[in-house]
């Protein structure tokens, strides 16, 4: 297939297009490189014949008119999105404007392009979201495709209402879309400003490893290039119209996440003191969802995908890799600034 992947110089993007370059697959890959954005992220997939970067902003609809022209795709992976839930505390207008706007955009672009091509029917729209759209959990249950939406950041509101936007245009146009919502992603590539790399980071700095209120938060942990393989398995095997939960099946405390990660730094790069003793409980985040968990019995039994990196094999895999790619991670670690969301 040839695939125009949004976003696809961001932290899970790129592991979508890496992915679907050793897959066989052509890449457009549109980003427009904010901050969080990185073209080392894709250099083993751009010396590709099959990769094509586009330096295009999705809330510029005629510079995505002229990429569909250009590309002729036979299907659309729709990451690119303002995804930091703290900087849309402080922010919300841009997540607004890029997660919704943005999505309006590519939704009449593809339509745009589907429609002039003859409606092919292999054309699809695959639009990728967030667990965060369904709220927050009680210390029971799971969150399934039925679940009822209840946003409590501009982050996930901004999330659902380009879910929403997905769904309007299927229902109206009859734009062959899939939708995919997954639960919280990490491993290589993933900016330094979220909790798996600001602990590595931090602890191997030798400052105050910030954990927000008690720790007790709750995540299902998905190793992102489990995460790739899925997506390509939905926009290739998935049902028009629907909707897809992906998760890791890994649920853990925030504070569980924090202290295994100190141990296996304590293993690979031993000090005088135990990294956990760098732990510092800070001021919780304004509206923060108590826990997220995933139902993946739907993928599971009508697409036969499960992921395939348990959270303990994950952190590991994820840990060496930051230890041995400081060249990626130092230059970054500006652009993430401190920290942020405290205002409201």
């Amino acid at each position: 297939m040839k695939l125009l992947i949004t976003g696809g110089a961001g932290f899970i993007g790129s592991a979508v297009v890496r992915q679907a370059i050793r897959d066989g697959h052509a890449v457009v890959n549109v980003d427009a490189l904010t901050y969080a954005a990185c073209l080392d992220n894709v250099a083993d997939a751009a010396t590709s014949p099959d990769y094509t970067f586009e330096h295009v902003d999705i809330r510029d609809r005629a510079a995505l008119d002229r990429v569909f022209a250009a590309h002729r795709p036979d299907a659309v992976m729709h990451l690119a999105a303002e995804s930091h839930v703290d900087r849309s505390i402080d922010g919300p207008g841009d997540f607004v404007q890029t997660n919704v706007i943005g999505t309006f955009n590519m939704l009449e672009a593809a339509r745009a392009y589907w429609t002039a091509q003859g409606r092919p029917e292999g054309f699809r729209f695959h639009h990728i979201s967030t667990d965060e759209v369904f709220g927050t959990l009680g210390e029971t249950g799971q969150f399934t495709e039925d679940t009822p939406y209840a946003p409590n950041s501009p982050y996930s509101a901004s999330k659902a209402g380009s879910d929403h936007l997905v769904r309007a245009w299927h229902e109206t146009y009859g734009l062959p879309v899939v939708m995919t919502n997954c639960s919280n992603n990490y491993g290589p590539y993933h900016f330094p400003e979220k909790l798996i790399p600001v602990v590595i980071l931090k602890a191997l700095a030798g400052e105050p490893i910030p954990v927000y209120g008690k720790g007790e938060n709750v995540r299902d942990w998905l190793y992102v290039e489990d995460h790739a393989d899925a997506l390509l398995t939905v926009v290739q095997n998935g049902a028009v119209g629907r909707s897809y939960n992906i998760g890791g099946e890994n649920e853990a405390r925030n504070i569980d996440i924090v202290q295994t990660i100190c141990a296996i730094l304590d293993r690979k790069r031993p000090k005088d003191a135990a990294y956990a003793d760098q732990i510092t409980f800070v001021t919780d985040r304004p509206g923060h969802d108590l826990r997220y968990a995933i139902d993946p019995e739907r993928i599971r039994t009508e697409l036969g995908w499960r992921p395939s990196v348990t959270l303990e094999q994950g952190l590991e895999k994820t840990v060496d890799w930051y230890l041995g790619h400081e060249e990626w991670w130092r230059p970054l670690q500006a652009r993430a600034g401190g920290r942020l969301g405290t205002k409201a």
